[in-house]
């Protein structure tokens, strides 16, 4: 069965006509062949682009209308390598409240598969949860210190609970008192390489219907 079967199958549909140009168009039939993957399900991906940014002349703006830009995710996790940890840390919760006021424009705050799926449209890092409901972070987001952080706010997004900035590795080596409450807190475990994962990032477990 296609991919289009399928999706008429799990929802309805509406079938959308729009006129493009020569160009453009073979624009989509090469990412196509690129893909290989159906024009249909190519057009139907960027059009799903809709739900978390929106497309203005001659920029890309988020769903509260602030001006965004586009970066490789290399250059983007070498350039937060370049701050002290502390800093990091900053630019994590930073980023995860990013991401919190976008759902929150659209009223999902609370709603974590809505935020994943922010973060994947954006580029941020893929969208992943292993069999036991954790949710991994791919370690090509950032440094671990910036996606612990980020990855802290973007769950416990309440204003009142603050990130505490003394987790940082040299802290953690030479103060107890700072481990226990690394670990108590952010509560790290080894689900996969190249992924990082915690204790308080899992996803809902959906309860099966009668």
């Amino acid at each position: 069965m296609n991919s289009d079967k399928k999706l008429d199958e799990k929802e309805e549909t509406s079938v959308l006509t729009v006129r493009i140009s020569r160009e453009l168009d073979q624009v989509l039939d090469n990412l196509k062949d690129r893909k290989g993957i159906s024009k249909a399900s190519i057009i139907r991906y960027y059009l799903e682009m809709a739900k978390y940014i929106l497309i203005d002349i001659g920029s890309i703006r988020s769903l509260d209308d602030r001006e965004m830009i586009t970066i490789k995710k290399k250059s983007f996790k070498n350039y937060l390598k370049l701050f002290e940890e502390e800093m990091q840390m900053d630019q994590g919760v930073k980023f995860a409240r990013f991401i919190n006021d976008l759902a929150r424009v659209q009223g999902k705050l609370d709603d974590i598969d809505f935020k994943l799926d922010i973060c994947e449209h954006l580029g941020f890092f893929p969208k992943f949860i292993d069999k036991d409901n954790y949710i991994l972070f791919k370690n090509k987001f950032g440094p671990k210190k910036f996606i612990e952080a980020f990855a802290y706010k973007i769950i416990n997004h309440q204003p009142d609970i603050e990130y505490d900035f003394s987790f940082t590795e040299d802290a953690l080596e030479s103060s107890k008192k700072i481990k226990q409450d690394y670990q108590k807190i952010i509560q790290p475990v080894e689900r996969a390489a190249s992924y990082y994962a915690f204790e308080f990032a899992k996803f809902p477990e959906v309860e099966e219907e009668d």
